[in-house]
C-alpha cells in the first residue's frame, strides 16, 4: 500500500510539471503524419497488388520483417526512460517519421519489383544485403544516429532498386525496339500521359514543402514497364518465331540456287525445313489466317496476315489446320508438314512477304533468336 501511494505521488508531480506544448504538438503532428502516409500506401496496395506473385516474393517478404522489427524496435525505445531527455525524444519522433517514409517507399518498390518480375527483369538482391537493427551503445543506451543511418542505408537500397529495374527495362526495350527497326518494323510504345494538375495561386507557406519525389520515380519506373511490356507484346505480331518447333534443319536458303528439278540455276523465294510428313507447323507470329489451298507449284497453302504489312506462307503441306479468317497466335498449329507441289520430299517452305513482295525470312528468324535468348 505504501508503496502504491508512492507512485501516487509521483506520478502527481510529473503531471504537475506538465509537457511542454511544442513538445506535444510537434509529436502529434508526426504521429498524424506518419499515420497518414502509412494509410495512402496502405490505399495504394490493393490497386497494384494484381502485380504480386513474382519469384523474388521470399526475398521482399524477409526485408519486410526487418522493416517490422525495427518499427517494434522504434516502439520500445519510446516505452523505456531512454526517453526522459527532450532532445533524445524528438530525434525519436523523427526517427519514426523516417521510418514511415521508408514503409511508404518499400510499398511502391514491392508493387515495382513484383510487376518486374513478372516481365522478368525483377533483381532485388541488393534489398537483401544489409541487416538493419537498432544500434545501441557500450553502455546499452540507444545510439539513434547508428540507427537513423541504417534506416537511411534502406532507403537507398530500395531507391537503387527503383533505378535498377528502370534501366533494364528501358534497356531491353530499346533493345527491342533496334531490333525490329531493322526489319521495317516499327512499335508504336505507350506514350507518358502528363497528370491533370492545377488549382489556384496562392502565396507559399513555411513548412508545407511538397511532398519527397518517391512518388515521381515510382511514377517514372511503371513507365518504363509500361513501355518494356507494349515493346515485349510487340513481337508477338511480328514474325520473327520458328514455325515448327524442335529445331529441324534448315535444308535451302533464300535467293538464288541450283533448281532440284532441271539442274539450272533459279530463285527460291524462302527457306526450307526437313522434317518428317505430319510434323505440326506452328503460325511465325499472331494474325489472321487470309488463304488455305493450293497454289501452283507450292501444293498445299496456308497464308497468315500479320501487322506492318507482313504476311507468311507455309507451303507443300500435308493437311490443314486452320480454315480462313481464323485468328492465330504466335505457335499455334496450322497446318502439317508435307510434300506436295513442286517437291522432292517432306519438307515446309516459309515465305515471309511484305507488300506483296517476299523477302528473305532468315533475318526475321535470327532477330528472333536474339531477342528471346536476351528474353529468357
Amino acid at each position: 500500500m505504501r508503496q502504491s501511494a508512492s507512485f501516487s505521488v509521483g506520478d502527481k508531480k510529473r503531471a504537475k510539471r506538465g509537457i511542454h506544448p511544442a513538445l506535444f504538438y510537434t509529436m502529434f503532428a508526426l504521429l498524424l503524419g506518419g499515420n497518414a502516409v502509412q494509410g495512402t500506401a496502405l490505399l495504394m496496395a490493393p490497386d497494384i497488388a494484381r502485380l504480386l506473385s513474382g519469384q523474388n516474393e521470399l526475398v521482399v517478404t524477409a526485408y519486410e520483417d526487418r522493416l517490422a522489427q525495427m518499427r517494434v524496435e522504434i516502439d520500445r525505445l519510446h516505452s523505456r526512460n531512454y526517453a526522459q531527455a527532450g532532445d533524445i525524444n524528438l530525434q525519436l519522433q523523427e526517427l519514426s517519421a523516417q521510418q514511415e517514409v521508408l514503409l511508404e517507399q518499400h510499398q511502391l518498390v514491392r508493387a515495382l519489383v513484383t510487376k518486374a518480375d513478372q516481365l522478368g527483369l525483377a533483381s532485388v538482391g541488393d534489398l537483401d544485403s544489409a541487416s538493419p537493427q537498432l544500434v545501441t551503445t557500450a553502455a546499452g543506451n540507444p545510439d539513434i544516429a547508428a540507427t537513423s543511418a541504417s534506416v537511411t542505408q534502406m532507403m537507398d537500397e530500395t531507391q537503387m532498386a527503383m533505378s535498377g529495374i528502370a534501366n533494364a527495362a528501358t534497356e531491353r526495350t530499346a533493345r527491342i525496339v533496334g531490333e525490329l527497326s531493322t526489319l521495317g518494323i516499327k512499335i508504336e510504345l505507350p506514350k507518358a500521359q502528363p497528370d491533370g494538375v492545377g488549382g489556384p495561386l496562392l502565396l507559399a507557406q513555411d513548412g508545407t514543402e511538397a511532398p519527397s519525389p518517391m512518388l515521381e520515380d515510382a511514377n517514372a519506373v511503371m513507365e518504363a514497364l509500361l513501355q518494356y511490356k507494349a515493346a515485349r507484346d510487340s513481337l508477338q505480331s511480328a514474325p520473327v518465331h520458328m514455325p515448327l518447333a524442335g529445331g529441324y534443319r534448315q535444308s535451302s536458303g533464300y535467293g538464288n540456287r541450283r533448281d532440284p528439278f532441271t539442274g539450272g540455276r533459279a530463285f527460291h523465294s524462302g527457306l526450307d525445313f526437313a522434317a518428317p510428313t505430319g510434323t505440326s507447323v506452328l503460325s511465325a507470329a499472331e494474325g489472321v489466317v487470309t488463304f488455305v489451298g493450293e497454289r501452283s507449284g507450292y501444293g498445299k497453302v496456308v497464308e497468315v496476315e500479320h501487322a506492318n504489312g507482313l504476311t507468311t506462307r507455309y507451303a507443300h503441306l500435308s493437311a490443314y489446320l486452320s480454315q480462313r479468317g481464323q485468328k492465330v497466335q504466335t505457335g499455334t498449329p496450322i497446318a502439317k508438314v508435307g510434300s506436295t507441289g513442286r517437291s522432292t520430299g517432306p519438307h515446309l517452305h516459309f515465305e515471309v512477304h511484305k507488300a506483296d513482295k517476299s523477302v528473305d525470312p532468315k533475318p526475321f528468324l535470327d532477330t528472333g533468336k536474339r531477342i528471346l535468348a536476351m528474353l529468357n
